[in-house]
């Protein structure tokens, strides 16, 4: 009896599995759909290039915040620009040495202190990701409709 439902057993999972396999290797009749419940289109892509605000650091006016305490948005773009634990590309420009020099705007006061509020030499590693703040602008349409207003509006 005990080998009877082994056999049943096997069988049936056998069974199982040739359906689950065949489900997988049928294909959709229709193009995939986005959240949305639309056609998914080359439309729905990202462009290739992005015009950004100012191509290279250096030639573009700093943009306007829309409200306090807004991260300053960075008018250039940001590819190749090595940022990791070892290197920050952007304190060659940024930081308190490089600053005038290069004619960018200085780091924040705010980034040089501890969680503590004591003063460091040197940026502090919980400010060290630039771009988890501050993010590159870009000239492009909207992807979604937006009615936001500044405060000073």
């Amino acid at each position: 009896m005990k080998t009877r439902n082994t056999f049943i057993g096997s069988l049936f999972a056998a069974a199982l599995a040739a359906l689950l396999v065949a489900s997988c290797a049928s294909t959709p009749a229709e193009k995939p759909q986005g959240l949305r419940l639309s056609a998914i289109t080359d439309q729905d892509a990202a462009p290739a290039i992005l015009d950004y605000a100012g191509k290279t650091p250096g030639e573009q006016e700093r943009i306007a915040r829309n409200y306090e305490q807004q991260p300053p948005l960075i008018p250039h773009k940001v590819e190749g620009m090595k940022l990791d634990f070892k290197t920050n590309k952007c304190l060659q420009c940024h930081d308190r040495p490089f600053y005038k020099e290069e004619g960018a705007p200085k780091i924040g006061d705010s980034h040089y202190k501890s969680r503590e509020g004591k003063e460091l030499d040197k940026i502090s590693m919980a400010r060290y990701n630039c771009n988890q703040c501050h993010v590159p602008q870009v000239n492009a349409p909207p992807l979604v409709a937006n009615v936001f207003k500044s405060a000073k509006e």
